[in-house]
C-alpha cells in the first residue's frame, strides 16, 4: 500500500475530492490519504468474506456492505474498510456515504499496510461504539486475527490453521479460516492449507 498525503481540507471538501477522484482514498486528521497496492489474492478475499458473511446472515437484520462506504472514527478521519456488516437501519451522516453505525469492520490486509491496520485503524475502530469486532485477514499467509469488544475490554485472538473457525459472537455466527481461503494460493511459503481448503463450502 501506498500513501500519498495531499494538504488538509474539510470533511464536505474531502467528500467531494473523493467523489471526482480516480482512486479511493480515505481521510486521516484533515488529510485526504490515496489508499492503492492491493494484490490479486487482496480482491479474492474481500470477495470471499462477503459473499460467507452474507451465507452466514441471511435470516437475520444484518446487511454486508463492500469497501467504498466511509466510516466515522473521529472529528476529522473518515476510513474505508473492505469489508462492513451493519445490523439494524444503516445509520448514514447528512445523506453521505458515511456510515456512523457498523457492527463488524474487516481489513484484508499486506505486510506494508500491516502496522497501519493494526495500530492506527485499531484504535480507530475501538473508538467507534457500535463496533464490536474488528477482523484482520493476511493476503500472503494464512493468517486471521479478531479484535473482540468485551465487558472487561478489547480482547484479541489469532487463527492460522485451516481447521480453526473465528468466532463472531456480536452476528452469532463464526467463519472458518479454510473456507476464507478457498483458492487463495501465496507466493511465498506453504500453501497446502490454502490448497486443501478447495472445494470446502
Amino acid at each position: 500500500m501506498v500513501i500519498e498525503r495531499v494538504q488538509k481540507m474539510s470533511v464536505e471538501e474531502f467528500l467531494n475530492f473523493a467523489e471526482r477522484s480516480e482512486y479511493p482514498y480515505e481521510f486521516i486528521e484533515g488529510e485526504p490519504i490515496e489508499m492503492t497496492g492491493g494484490k490479486l489474492n487482496h480482491f479474492r478475499l474481500i470477495n470471499r468474506l462477503q459473499q460467507l458473511l452474507e451465507s452466514l446472515l441471511p435470516d437475520s437484520d444484518c446487511e454486508v456492505l463492500g469497501s467504498g462506504m466511509l466510516v466515522r472514527v473521529g472529528d476529522a478521519s473518515l476510513v474505508s474498510p473492505d469489508v462492513i456488516v451493519v445490523c439494524g437501519e444503516p445509520e448514514t451522516e447528512s445523506d453521505t456515504r458515511i456510515l456512523l453505525n457498523p457492527i463488524l469492520v474487516v481489513e484484508v490486509t499486506s505486510p506494508s499496510s500491516i502496522d497501519h491496520d493494526r495500530v492506527v485503524k485499531r484504535d480507530f475502530y475501538e473508538s467507534v461504539d457500535s463496533i464490536q469486532a474488528y477482523l484482520i485477514v493476511d493476503q500472503d499467509r494464512m493468517l486471521a486475527e479478531l479484535f473482540a469488544r468485551t465487558e472487561t475490554g478489547w480482547h484479541l485472538q489469532t487463527f492460522s490453521q485451516s481447521d480453526e473457525e473465528v468466532p463472531l459472537k456480536a452476528l452469532n455466527c463464526s467463519l472458518s479460516l479454510r473456507d476464507i481461503y478457498r483458492n487463495v494460493e501465496f507466493e511465498t511459503g506453504d500453501s497446502s492449507d490454502a490448497n486443501e481448503a478447495e472445494g470446502s463450502v
